[in-house]
């Protein structure tokens, strides 16, 4: 004769844990909305990072961790527009904004070689412009080379002189940078836009260490040819500027893109 089996006892409180995790989840949520709603972004990433360490350490699921892991990766991003100051024609020099300020030394130098070089500035021989990757000098090509070539212009070095000095009475590492416009050159000599815009930072660096002692150590040479311009390519005028070295004192975000030196 078989025996019947007692019936089991229902759980009517399994809805409590679906409950609880919606909760979580919810509560989860509206910090998310509130921290991404604040103007003070880092005390909403405090908010955010504390939560996170709570969910995490209490085994959050994973949708609402990369929702979390969202606003960080978009907090990360660079700046859209990062801000420039720049000195060219006919304008004078301005500043940067308190806000985003630029290196003391490099502001300054950025006034004296305003100052010594205004009448190149404003015939638009040289550039000056203040980024937060440094103070670059834009050495443009009708001032400093002929028409596809690499030699330096004796002319120029009254110009030279004066950037030189300002070099010598700083640290920072200098970043030598040849463009072009984006009219292709095929010439004997060189064979690309590449090869010109090198060897015109070459020359500049052969320049700036032979003639002014500026230690090799401190520069870097790079070309860009025409996949870096500073002006439209549609115009000769904009070509002309696009045409040239860009001298860079860097400041250590620049610098943080060199290879580290043992």
């Amino acid at each position: 004769m078989q025996r019947r089996r007692a019936a089991s006892h229902e759980n009517h409180e399994r809805w409590l844990v679906s409950y609880a995790d919606f909760i979580t989840l919810l509560f989860a949520f509206f910090v998310v909305m509130f921290a991404s709603s604040q103007k003070d972004r880092s005390a909403a990433k405090a908010v955010s990072d504390s939560v996170r360490d709570a969910i995490e350490h209490g085994q959050m699921s994973s949708v609402m961790l990369m929702v979390l892991g969202r606003g960080r990766h978009e907090n990360s991003k660079p700046p859209q527009n990062p801000e420039k100051v720049k000195i060219s024609e006919n304008q004078p020099p301005q500043i940067g904004n308190p806000a985003n300020p630029h290196p003391e030394d490099l502001a300054k130098s950025m006034q004296k070689l305003a100052k010594g070089l205004d009448a190149e500035l404003k015939s638009g021989k040289i550039q000056l412009t203040l980024e937060v990757r440094g103070l670059v000098i834009s050495l443009r090509e009708a001032a400093f080379f002929a028409s596809g070539d690499d030699t330096v212009e004796p002319a120029s070095f009254p110009i030279l002189t004066k950037i030189a000095e300002v070099m010598k009475g700083l640290p920072n590492s200098v970043r030598l940078e040849g463009h072009t416009d984006s009219r292709p050159i095929h010439t004997a000599r060189f064979r690309s836009n590449w090869e010109l815009s090198t060897a015109r930072a070459i020359a500049m660096l052969e320049i700036l260490t032979q003639r002014y002692q500026i230690p090799p150590e401190r520069l870097c040479v790079a070309g860009y040819a025409e996949n870096a311009p500073s002006d439209t390519n549609d115009t000769e005028e904009g070509r002309a500027h696009n045409r040239r070295v860009d001298v860079v004192l860097l400041t250590s975000e620049g610098q943080a893109t060199e290879p580290h030196k043992k």
